[in-house]
């Protein structure tokens, strides 16, 4: 139990909370800077952007029994209670593009794993993100998703920035985070599944956006227009997308399928029969790239339906549109982790076009505030 003199209440439900968390282990609401510690510093528009781990392998302390040993679930073997980690929920903010990832209300651990970029290219800038869920089913799959993550945006990154072909760049970038979780072995105690993850990338150009992908880890377009408009890009690797395809099952059918979130594709040592897929599209007008887990699409299958939560708050910023996503699953049941990345289109702001010089006769009937 916490003591009495150190516990502060939550702001939100009441709960006891220790100085220095940044969320309620009742609720998972944000807690206040006079609670939280201070978050880290905003990155660098041109470098990479993630949530960072502690390493592989790192020993964890416990903040309430110093010297105490943490089990592999996180939890001090000495008061039991659960160790914070970094990665419980984790937000990156680089103006027009932003992701928030977040370990939900059931799983003791986040196995999802997110990371963006924005690149400065001859052509202007680009945004690269990526965006991986480790398979609860597999040994260590907090860990895949991170290492498949972080292999994927080492190619991606500098192949953007040296103007590639994005659809090239991300066929290395699916076999650099192939090689990279298949590189994990399982750990002593573990199950007898090897590491695994799903995988989905995006690279937004100014004239095009090429997505990538293998598992159920979606991509959408969300359109800017005045009605809420999206589109699904990608197709699942699952058991159900392959009975709704042969007309065995129908979507609400899928829905409720026990099958619903078994994969047939995946990055891993165990590797499925299943190619990496690809798609590239130019936009006909603004709009803005959404990467998520099967955290967000438990609970907004329907593409209509993610373009209709996220207009909820116009207008929204990328960080609003993930952050109100994320709550929506979390306030749905948070049955999985979350993680939702929203990339704006163009990556460069149009600039207003310049207003000609008005002629005597505009002069006059204009008001003085026009």
């Amino acid at each position: 139990m916490i003591s009495a003199a150190a516990a502060v209440p939550c702001p939100a439900c009441g709960e006891p909370v220790i100085p220095g968390d940044n969320f309620c282990e009742a609720c998972r609401a944000p807690l206040p800077a006079a609670t939280a510690t201070a978050a880290p510093a905003a990155a660098a528009a041109t470098e990479p952007a993630a949530p960072v781990p502690p390493p592989a392998g790192a020993v964890q302390a416990c903040p309430h029994c110093p010297g105490a040993a943490i089990s592999p679930d996180g939890y001090c073997e000495s008061c039991g209670r659960r160790v914070p980690s970094a990665r419980d929920h984790a937000e990156t903010d680089l103006g027009r593009l932003a992701g928030v990832t977040d370990r939900g209300l059931r799983h003791y651990r986040n196995e999802d794993a997110m990371a963006v970029a924005a690149v400065d290219t001859a052509a202007g800038p680009a945004w690269v993100a990526v965006v991986c869920d480790g398979v609860s089913s597999s040994d260590r799959a907090d860990e895949a998703s991170q290492a498949a993550t972080d292999a994927a945006m080492a190619v991606l990154v500098p192949a953007a920035r040296a103007g590639e072909d994005a659809a090239e760049a991300s066929a290395r970038a699916v076999q650099a985070a192939q090689a990279a979780v298949a590189g994990l072995s399982i750990a002593p105690g573990g199950s007898s599944d090897a590491p695994s993850a799903t995988f989905v990338s995006a690279v937004v150009t100014s004239d095009k956006v090429t997505v990538c992908w293998l598992g159920d880890s979606r991509a959408y377009w969300l359109d800017s227009g005045p009605e809420p408009a999206a589109r699904q890009l990608t197709a699942d690797d699952s058991v159900v997308a392959e009975l709704i395809s042969a007309g065995v099952l129908s979507a609400a059918e899928a829905a409720a399928s026990p099958q619903a979130h078994v994969v047939t594709g995946w990055l891993g040592a165990e590797i499925s029969n299943a190619p990496p897929h690809q798609m590239s599209f130019a936009p006909a007008g603004p709009g803005a790239v959404l990467l998520c887990s099967d955290g967000l699409w438990n609970y907004l299958s329907d593409a209509s339906e993610i373009a209709r939560r996220a207009a909820t708050q116009p207008p929204a910023t990328p960080i609003d549109t993930a952050r109100s996503l994320v709550n929506f699953a979390l306030g749905a049941g948070g049955e999985d982790n979350i993680t939702v990345v929203v990339a704006s289109f163009p990556p460069a702001e149009a600039q207003p076009a310049a207003k000609p010089a008005p002629t005597p006769a505009e002069s006059i009937v204009r008001s003085p505030d026009d």
